[in-house]
This record gives C-alpha cells, sequence and structure tokens, in this order.
C-alpha cells in the first residue's frame, strides 16, 4: 500500500483519539485529586510515550528524517494494521466512556472515585492499555519504519510493565476486598476464558 496512503490513515487516527480525549481531560482537570501517586519516573515515562506514539511518527509523516529505516510490509499487514487501529480507537473511545469523570492519564486518586465493573470493565480490568497495545501494533503495521513504526510498542511497553502493579497496589487500597475479587474474576488486558 502507499506509504502516502498509510501516513494519513494514522494520522487520522491520532486525530480521533485527541478528540475521544479532550473532553475526558477538561473533566478531569475540575475533579479534585485526594491522593497522589505520580513519581518522576512515571513523568519520564509518559514522556517516552508521548516521544514514541505521537511525536516520532509525526516527524516520519512530515519529515524524511527517519527515512533511512524505511521498509516496506506485504499490503495484507497494512490491512491488518487499518482494522488494529479501528479496534483500538473503539476500544480506547468505550474505556474512557465507562469511566467517565474517573479516568485520570497518572496514578492518582480523584474525589468521588468509584470502581467502574460496568460495561467494557466488565471482562477486562484494563482495556484502555489493550487499546494502547492495539494502537501500538497498528503503528507498526501502519508506519513501515523502524524507528517510528517501533516506537510507540517500545516506549508503551515500559509503561505498562513499570505502572500496572502500581496501579493495581493503588486500587486495592482504595477499594479492598471488592477490588480483590473484580481481579479474580477479570483479565489484565483480555477477558478471562475461565
Amino acid at each position: 500500500m502507499n506509504t502516502l496512503v498509510l501516513k494519513i490513515i494514522f494520522s487520522v487516527g491520532l486525530i480521533v483519539s485527541s478528540v475521544i480525549r479532550s473532553p475526558h481531560q477538561q473533566r478531569y482537570k475540575q475533579n479534585k485529586i485526594t491522593d497522589d501517586r505520580k513519581t518522576n519516573i512515571e513523568k519520564l515515562l509518559l514522556l517516552f510515550v508521548f516521544l514514541g506514539m505521537f511525536l516520532i511518527p509525526v516527524i516520519y509523516i512530515f519529515s524524511p528524517l527517519f527515512s533511512f529505516a524505511d521498509y516496506s510490509l506485504p499490503i495484507w499487514t497494512n490491512i491488518g494494521g487499518i482494522f488494529a487501529f479501528i479496534i483500538a480507537m473503539w476500544l480506547f473511545w468505550k474505556s474512557h466512556d465507562d469511566l467517565g469523570k474517573n479516568w485520570s492519564p497518572t496514578l492518582e486518586v480523584r474525589e468521588s472515585h468509584t470502581l467502574i465493573t460496568n460495561g467494557i470493565y466488565q471482562n477486562i480490568r484494563h482495556p484502555m492499555y489493550t487499546s494502547i497495545f492495539l494502537w501500538c501494533l497498528a503503528q507498526a503495521l501502519l508506519l513501515p519504519n523502524y524507528i517510528a513504526g517501533f516506537a510507540g510498542i517500545i516506549s508503551f511497553t515500559f509503561l505498562y510493565l513499570l505502572r500496572v502493579g502500581n496501579e493495581e497496589k493503588m486500587m486495592l487500597e482504595q477499594f479492598g476486598e471488592v477490588y480483590s475479587e473484580y481481579m479474580e474474576s477479570t483479565g489484565r488486558l483480555l477477558p478471562k476464558l475461565f
């Protein structure tokens, strides 16, 4: 598939993700923090993810800076990337929508924070992380470049591995036995099969 078409598709996905998140960021700013667990490492990881999932791809899309690292993929992988991005954006929207005012970009508890166990959260504890992993897969399949294509999966995997345990610990401390039972009945990134 034409590289320009792939870049346009990925750019549209970036715009869609911004449109999805924007109202939640506005609501987030109005909700008082009661327990802030944001560390300097987390801030650094978020910057790393911003570079890997936004800045590096945008540089690749609008400049020839990383063109030395281009490679080609068969068209079926590009089509797979389009479908992965569509599913990622739907899951991204659904997880934000179901969380409502409980969404936060960092490790913190907000005033009147409630545990959401319905909607997409009925079967998956971290569907937003699932959506972002799909997004990163789409990035690798839509941007055939060793730097821009893989920057998202590398940066987000670091964030996920270093954050998810702390996030679940925070939720256990906030919601106790209710969250522990919720963990037993749900999968972290995918629904439990048994």
